[in-house]
């Protein structure tokens, strides 16, 4: 098991939001669904979008670039050009720190 980092605060991301934060020499994008926070690779498999720069609706996380989607809970692609799997991170709160877990 990884150590947990924090990397923002819980106001940083209000429901229905995206951030992304380094962890380590890894951008992750953070998101925000219902008050639930989940955490995956920012790059898109596809051709390198930021999705922290994306939209994220329910937990449908979109890339910027090419609207290729994503759930944002399980990291899989939901439709094309997006493929594969995103790298999920574990995310707790510690009072109103976001922790997340490095690899």
């Amino acid at each position: 098991m990884g150590q947990f980092v924090k990397v923002a605060k819980l106001a940083d991301i209000p429901p229905g939001s995206l951030i992304g934060v380094d962890l380590g020499e890894q951008r992750i994008a953070i998101g925000n669904v219902d008050g639930t926070l989940y955490a995956v690779q920012s790059e898109c498999p596809h051709m390198g979008g930021p999705l922290e720069e994306g939209f994220l609706e329910g937990t449908s996380l979109q890339c910027p670039w090419h609207a290729g989607d994503f759930n944002i809970t399980t990291g899989e692609a939901l439709n094309p050009p997006a493929s594969g799997i995103l790298s999920c991170f574990k995310v707790r709160l510690q009072g109103d720190d976001v922790e997340v877990e490095a690899p």
